[in-house]
């Protein structure tokens, strides 16, 4: 296990690895790989463009919703259900540069309804509810029980679907135990736990796909992180499939940034991230750390840098 000034650092490499993996992969969100080796041969840039046209180190909805969840529980310094789903409500009415079906349903069925999760459905095995894990993993690192609650009641807000579930869990825990020190053997025994239950992410035999299903994310994200040897490696790899590429990039950044820690992410990237998002994903990302069971554990306060 980490001493305290390493576990924060990692948690904040997390954070800021999952808006610099949005970053990066907005640009090839849904092209096919073909498509984006005619065009830069490989994508190793954060340049912006892409679909949205979105200019080169802003973020997408995967880095968004996390900071709207951040904000929920730090402005709370607790976890409030209601506090989350009004933050997604603000969001959603910022107009933002993209949001996905399945989160403005279920943003929309809260407005309508009051109700903090959706109906189970079988069409919410999508990756909306994963991309914004990095939040809870913070605030509930050192306790499972708090973090499953959270975690569980945070993704149905939007989605609803034992894949969805599983995916969060996964990749949360994945996080946690990364900014704790864990090797690459410990992270890919709990993909074999994952698989173990739902052989549907099964990732031995990657076939390329990419898509928003949360199963393909995950695949991706996977055969990534355990087939390179450096954060930027394999975020690199992540947004060369092309697909969903700014989720599967969040992601990916999510967990390598925990794992590789901050001296890994590369300055260029960085210094490309838009400003006022690095800023807050910094303050935020050590608040949450701060909230955290882990922290009430430490002895003496945790440091602010």
């Amino acid at each position: 296990m980490g001493d305290t000034a390493d576990v924060i650092a990692r948690g904040r490499a997390s954070f800021l690895g999952l808006a610099l993996g949005d970053a990066l992969g907005a640009t090839t969100e849904f092209m096919t790989p073909g498509e984006i080796k005619a065009q830069f041969k490989v994508h190793r840039k954060i340049i912006g463009g892409g679909w949205l046209r979105i200019k080169a180190g802003h973020v997408t909805d995967d880095t968004e919703m996390s900071l709207a969840i951040a904000r929920a529980i730090t402005a709370n310094e607790s976890w409030k259900l209601e506090a989350v789903a009004q933050s997604f409500v603000d969001w959603m009415r910022s107009k933002p540069i993209d949001i996905g079906s399945t989160v403005r349903k279920g943003i929309r069925n809260f407005m309508r309804t009051g109700e903090l999760e959706v109906a189970a459905n079988e069409w919410d095995a999508g990756n909306g509810a994963a991309m914004r894990m990095a939040p809870v993993a913070l605030f509930a690192l050192g306790d499972d029980e708090k973090f499953q609650r959270c975690c569980l009641e945070q993704a149905r807000l939007t989605h609803n679907h034992p894949l969805s579930d599983a995916a969060c869990l996964c990749i949360g825990r994945m996080t946690q135990a990364a900014m704790l020190g864990a090797d690459r053997f410990e992270l890919h025994k709990m993909t074999r736990e994952l698989i173990a239950d739902h052989p549907n992410f099964q990732f031995n035999h990657y076939d390329g796909q990419a898509s928003g299903y949360v199963v393909e994310t995950l695949r991706t994200v996977f055969h990534y992180l355990f087939t390179t040897s450096s954060f930027e490696e394999c975020l690199i790899g992540i947004v060369n499939q092309g697909g969903d590429a700014d989720t599967t990039g969040a992601i990916g950044g999510m967990i390598a940034g925990a794992f590789y820690g901050p001296d890994q992410l590369p300055k260029k990237w960085l210094k490309k991230l838009n400003p006022e998002v690095r800023r807050e994903v910094e303050v935020q990302a050590l608040h949450l750390v701060q909230l955290s069971p882990w922290a009430d554990r430490e002895t003496g306060p945790v440091p602010a840098r």
